[in-house]
């Protein structure tokens, strides 16, 4: 794949790119705390069936930069969402065909609500990902609320020092974690783990932990968006959602990721996933790739 830059407003944003430039194009985007690698066995092949396959570094990760050293390092999804928008804007691309989870999955999903136009489907990993932010500090069962340490541990200044301290172990802990039935995991985060070492890192990644919480504001530039988000408006494009059903993460917290049919009109398929964790690309790519696939046909 070759490695380009975007320019936007706001970012250079890296990303890797494959298949004919004319082709239907697919954006594919990793979570926190993931990178592009997430998607190496998934871009060749929809590269191979004529797609433009598109995997951008989100802010905060890899060579993605700032242009800007006052710009606030904000990690909500509201900002995550607009930086997709100007991504497509950057490369001309009208309309995607959109695959994301956990961070990634929240931007996808936004796009996918609030501006259909531009997306021709999408496979979204656990269902509607994004923050009610009215909800989100409603407590749930202790079962539920312990997968979230990290959270927690993030918003105190201890945490911020713990993960600047020592990154690389941190998210160690939280990829083994997550996908307890994973054995290439370990292999496999040895190759993302220099994106983790962009200079923005620890603050887009304390602030996105600390204004869900509402323990920080947002960006300003954002709130309009923001409100937008807030009425939690359906995704009305063709989708499919995958769900892992060995997710170390998994929770029926409020505020999460739900696969609420209601939320979905078009609703394809809901595909689960036995014995996947939570980076579900490079756990089930093949369940990737017959999902964009399927949805294709569908378009």
């Amino acid at each position: 794949m070759t490695h380009r830059i975007a320019r936007t407003e706001l970012l250079d944003i890296a990303y890797r790119e494959s298949g004919p430039a004319d082709g239907p194009a697919v954006v594919l985007l990793h979570g926190f705390p993931y990178d592009v690698r997430a998607y190496d066995e998934v871009a060749p092949p929809l590269a191979d069936d004529g797609m433009r396959v598109i995997v951008p570094w989100l802010r905060g990760f890899g060579p993605t930069r700032f242009r800007d050293a006052t710009t606030l390092r904000s990690g909500e999804q509201a900002a995550l969402a607009d930086d997709l928008l100007h991504l497509l804007d950057a490369l001309g691309v009208e309309r995607a065909h959109l695959v994301g989870y956990d961070w990634g999955g929240r931007a996808a999903c936004v796009v996918a609500a609030l501006r259909p136009e531009r997306v021709a489907s999408l496979v979204t990993v656990d269902g509607y990902n994004v923050h009610d932010l009215a909800t989100a500090g409603e407590p749930a069962p202790p079962v539920a609320e312990k997968p979230f340490w990290y959270q927690y541990y993030l918003q105190t200044e201890r945490g911020r020092r713990g993960l600047a301290a020592d990154r690389e172990a941190f998210c160690r802990l939280l990829w083994r974690d997550w996908s307890p039935e994973w054995p290439d995991a370990e292999r496999a985060f040895a190759a993302s783990a220099p994106s983790l070492h962009n200079p923005d890192f620890v603050e887009v990644v304390t602030h996105s932990y600390r204004v869900r919480h509402a323990l920080v504001p947002g960006d300003p530039r954002y709130a309009e968006l923001d409100r937008a988000i807030a009425a939690q408006p359906p995704i009305t494009v063709p989708t499919i959602v995958l769900r892992p059903l060995a997710d170390g993460l998994d929770a029926d917290i409020p505020g999460e990721p739900t696969a609420d049919p209601a939320l979905f009109p078009q609703l394809v398929d809901m595909v689960e996933l036995p014995g996947i964790g939570h980076d579900v690309p490079q756990e089930a790519p093949d369940a990737v790739v017959t999902a964009v696939r399927r949805l294709r046909g569908v378009d």
